[in-house]
C-alpha cells in the first residue's frame, strides 16, 4: 500500500534513555532506525556511560535526530529531556535494553488514525533474556482507569501516546523511579480513552542488572506511594474510592511478585498473605506467586527452573 506524503503522516517521536547498556544498546537503536515508518524522529539521552555505549551511539549518530551524553538524575530526567525536544504528534520511549519488533510504529500510527479519541495505545510484549531468547509472551487485556489503579500493568515498551494528551497530563514525575511509567499512564488515562491492540509490538529484556531484579523491593514501596498520590488527584480519587480494597491488595500482590523476582521468597509470601487478607480474589488470582515462594522456601526452587526451561522450549517451537 502506497503511503501518503510525509507532510500528511503524523510525526512520531521516540526517546531512548540509556546508561551503561552497551551490551544491548545497538539492538535497541537499530530496532527503531529500521522501522518501516518513514516520518520518525529519534532521540538518545545517555547518562554519561563509561562502558562503550558512546562508541555505539557515534556509529549511528548520523541517523539520530539528536543525542547527548551527560550526567542526569535518572530515567525520568533523561526521558523528559527528550520530550522537551520532541515535535511528534505521537510519542513513545524505548529503554536501552528493550527493542521494537518490525512494524510496531506503523501499526501504532494506524490505530491512532482510525480512533481519533484514543490517547494511549498499547500492544502485547515479549519477555526475553540476556541472549534475546523468548522466555514469556505478555498478552494484555483492555484495561480501565480502575484497572490501572489496581496495578494491572501495561508493558511500557509497547506503549504509544498522543502528544496533546501527554502535554495535558505532564511529563514523567522525577519523584518516581520504578513505577514512573504506570504513574504516567494514570495521568494520561484521565485525558481520554486508552486502547489495547492484540498484536506483539516490542520485547522487554529481563536480566540480572534490570531494575525489576536489582531493586525489586522498591517497586512495592512505590506502588503504595502511587496510591497515596492518587487519593489527592481529581478524577483518580473518585475512581480509587470505588476499588480501594482491591487496589491496596493489588499493591501488596505487586510487592510479592517483585520480591519473588528479586529472590526474596519469604518477604514475597508475607506480602501475598497481606493481599489475601485485604481482598482474597486479588491474591488468589495469582496463586503462582505463593506456589513459587513456597518452592523456594522448601528448597524445591529447582522445579521452578525446570518449568521455565520447558516453557522456553515450547516458545521456541511456535
Amino acid at each position: 500500500m502506497k503511503l501518503p506524503p510525509l507532510s500528511q503522516q503524523p510525526l512520531v517521536s521516540i526517546i531512548t534513555p540509556s546508561y551503561n547498556q552497551a551490551a544491548y544498546l545497538e539492538q535497541t537503536l537499530t530496532s527503531v532506525l529500521e522501522q518501516d515508518y518513514p516520518h520518525l524522529e529519534y532521540f538518545v539521552i545517555d547518562g554519561a556511560s563509561t562502558d562503550g555505549s558512546l562508541d555505539i551511539i557515534h556509529k549511528l549518530a548520523d541517523r539520530l535526530t539528536w543525542w547527548v551524553s551527560e550526567k542526569d538524575s535518572g530515567q525520568a530526567e533523561a526521558i523528559n529531556k527528550g520530550l522537551a525536544r520532541a515535535r511528534g504528534e505521537i510519542i513513545a520511549w524505548l529503554n536501552s535494553d528493550d527493542y521494537y519488533l518490525l512494524g510496531a510504529v506503523s501499526a501504532a500510527v494506524k490505530v491512532f488514525q482510525e480512533y481519533p479519541e484514543v490517547v494511549l495505545v498499547y500492544g502485547n510484549m515479549l519477555a526475553v533474556d540476556e541472549n534475546g531468547e523468548t522466555i514469556n509472551i505478555f498478552k494484555y487485556n483492555q484495561l480501565s482507569l480502575k484497572d490501572l489503579l489496581c496495578f494491572q500493568i501495561i508493558g511500557q515498551p509497547a506503549v504509544f501516546m498522543r502528544r496533546d494528551a501527554l502535554d495535558k497530563a505532564g511529563h514523567l514525575d522525577p519523584n518516581f523511579h520504578y513505577l514512573l511509567d504506570h504513574q504516567l499512564w494514570l495521568r494520561v488515562a484521565l485525558q481520554g480513552r486508552i486502547l489495547h491492540v492484540n498484536d506483539t509490538w516490542a520485547a522487554a529484556r529481563y536480566h540480572a542488572e534490570a531494575k525489576n531484579r536489582a531493586k525489586a523491593a522498591e517497586f512495592g514501596r512505590e506502588a503504595f506511594r502511587i496510591l497515596d498520590w492518587a487519593k489527592t488527584q481529581p478524577g483518580l480519587a473518585e475512581a480509587l474510592s470505588g476499588v480501594a480494597r482491591r487496589a491496596r491488595a493489588s499493591a501488596f500482590r505487586m510487592d510479592a511478585r517483585y520480591l519473588l523476582d528479586g529472590g526474596q521468597a519469604w518477604q514475597s509470601l508475607v506480602s501475598w498473605s497481606s493481599a489475601l487478607i485485604i481482598h482474597p480474589p486479588t491474591a488468589l488470582a495469582r496463586l503462582n506467586i505463593i506456589v513459587s515462594a513456597l518452592l523456594h522456601l522448601t528448597r524445591l526452587g529447582r522445579l521452578g527452573e525446570l518449568y521455565l526451561q520447558l516453557r522456553r522450549a515450547r516458545l521456541k517451537l511456535r
